[in-house]
């Protein structure tokens, strides 16, 4: 149903009919990962999953104000989706360990190409910004 990437047009390049039907956007692999990517704690569990593995305690110190309940449900939804390997040791009490799993390790070179982009435009979107909230309070 959806092309190979090898057959993938350009993001910029992609043909789109006049009118995007709501049922393709939300069905678009595009949408889906950026819906994934786009929920506050993802980026920062791959950034430190990219790292090493973690335990699921010394994962929940290593990001502050993140609750238990939302760090698990931030690892569960990685987990469906193929990106983190969650592996339960059978200790007193249990010991979980997280890790990206191959999938989860081909996210990073498209994330860093992101990053860099944010990092090297960062001043000109502050700036634009600025000049648009100026701009609409005159």
């Amino acid at each position: 149903m959806f092309p190979t990437p090898a057959q993938a047009p350009s993001f910029a390049t992609a043909e789109l009919p006049a009118t995007v039907p709501s049922a393709d956007y939300q069905s678009c692999p595009v949408t889906d990962i950026v819906r994934i990517l786009g929920d506050k704690w993802t980026l920062l569990v791959i950034a430190l999953l990219a790292r090493r593995p973690y335990h699921y305690n010394e994962l929940h110190r290593s990001v502050e104000d993140i609750s238990r309940r939302m760090l698990t449900r931030t690892l569960r939804a990685l987990e469906a989706d193929g990106l983190v390997d969650r592996t339960a040791y059978p200790t007193v009490p249990p010991t979980v360990r997280y890790s990206l799993t191959p999938l989860g390790e081909t996210l990073l070179d498209p994330l860093s190409a992101i990053a860099g982009w944010a990092v090297d435009h960062a001043s000109d979107i502050a700036a634009a910004r600025l000049a648009h909230t100026g701009a609409a309070a005159r």
